[in-house]
């Protein structure tokens, strides 16, 4: 099942077009309101293949009044792996139910007087199959959710307020993907800085690293993702019947199921990615194409970006986050390495949230002091 873009034919060369926006109480786990006033929203935004498509999120401003210095700064903010489960994983499903396992984050970055954009991504909460990992198709939401709630008139944000990007794990990714793409991309978007946590920067490396593993299953969110982000491929014809049964489960689950079927019950989904499909799909040259051109770190992001791993992760190697501060410095960019000793990859999360938005913070203010003194 693809998207239907007969919709937007007269929108293709407008993405991040605000097509709806509803009311909506925000609530963060264990079902508290979150300190901001919420609205969903649909915007138009680009496939992994340049097509015109609709993406679903969450825009969230503070109730109180923005007390720092120009204007109130609006973060696009990159959730990690929520599932595959069209709306029961998407980020505003769950937020509205008081059950995002990031909102402990958004919490805090309310707390500092941001505004938030939050996207669904592509699949998850509209129609269509979620590219997982897919960054071409990740980034651009994440840029166009950003847009979007520019576009909110009852946000009233300012269009020339400073702009952050935040993600972490499959947020790492669609963050990196949207810093990489907004010079090209969102140039009407200067980004302030960016903040990329233990992002699967390489999934053929991932593939080295996981199977074998409790966290396989991860793999076949991969092989998924590929299915979602380039249908044409047709990946599942690789799978074998027990594979497509399984595919069929992850579809319909949020992750926190698929994280107990795999790494608790290890007889149920199989840790080896050979148990699943008569032909890995990851070695097939056509995929393997388009997994190299979803590889993160060969396009320079114009803004500063924080770059951290934890050298004891178990989902997501260390060197990736090393390789990928190493290449973006290569290419000229203003990259700060944060190596969080001894953190696996759910404490790495907590780790990283501080400093990220100290970076964040920081940098927006610098960036704002910037376009005051040219106003003066």
């Amino acid at each position: 099942m693809t998207p239907n873009t007969d919709r937007f034919d007269e929108v293709t060369a407008d993405p991040g077009r605000l097509l709806s926006a509803e009311p909506m109480t925000a609530r963060m786990l264990p079902g508290l309101r979150l300190p901001a006033k919420a609205w969903r929203i649909r915007y138009t935004s680009t496939t992994a293949s340049g097509a015109a498509t609709e993406v679903s999120g969450t825009v969230l401003v503070p109730h109180a009044p923005w007390r720092g210095p120009g204007a109130r700064p609006l973060v696009g903010y990159a959730v990690g792996t929520q599932g595959m489960a069209g709306t029961v994983a998407a980020a505003s499903w769950q937020l509205r139910l008081g059950i995002e396992y990031e909102s402990v984050f958004l919490a805090a970055a309310l707390r500092r007087g941001w505004a938030l954009a939050i996207s669904d991504y592509p699949g998850l909460g509209t129609p269509g199959l979620h590219p997982y990992v897919m960054g071409r198709a990740l980034g651009p939401a994440v840029l166009d959710s950003m847009r979007a709630a520019r576009r909110l008139p009852e946000a009233e944000l300012d269009p020339d307020g400073p702009l952050g990007i935040y993600g972490y794990s499959e947020g790492g990714n669609a963050a990196g993907w949207a810093l990489q793409l907004q010079p090209s991309y969102a140039p009407d978007l200067p980004i302030s800085a960016g903040v990329v946590g233990s992002a699967p920067a390489d999934m053929t490396d991932m593939v080295r690293f996981l199977d074998g593993t409790p966290y396989a299953f991860l793999l076949f969110y991969g092989v998924l993702g590929i299915d979602g982000a380039y249908p044409e491929l047709d990946v599942l014809q690789y799978l074998k019947p027990q594979g497509r049964a399984l595919a069929a489960l992850f579809r319909r689950t949020h992750a926190g199921v698929a994280a107990v079927l795999g790494i608790g019950a290890g007889l149920i989904v199989p840790t080896k990615v050979s148990t699943y499909c008569h032909t890995p799909p990851f070695e097939v040259p056509a995929v393997k194409a388009r997994l190299l051109e979803n590889r993160l770190g060969g396009i320079a992001p114009a803004a500063p970006v924080l770059v951290a791993g934890g050298t004891s992760e178990q989902v997501i190697p260390y060197p990736q986050a090393v390789r990928l501060a190493e290449e973006w410095k290569a290419l000229g960019v203003d990259v700060t390495m944060l190596t969080m000793q001894g953190r696996e990859h759910i404490g790495g999360a907590l780790a990283f949230a501080g400093p990220a938005m100290r970076f964040l913070a920081e940098r927006m203010i610098e960036a704002d002091a910037r376009v005051l003194a040219r106003g003066a």
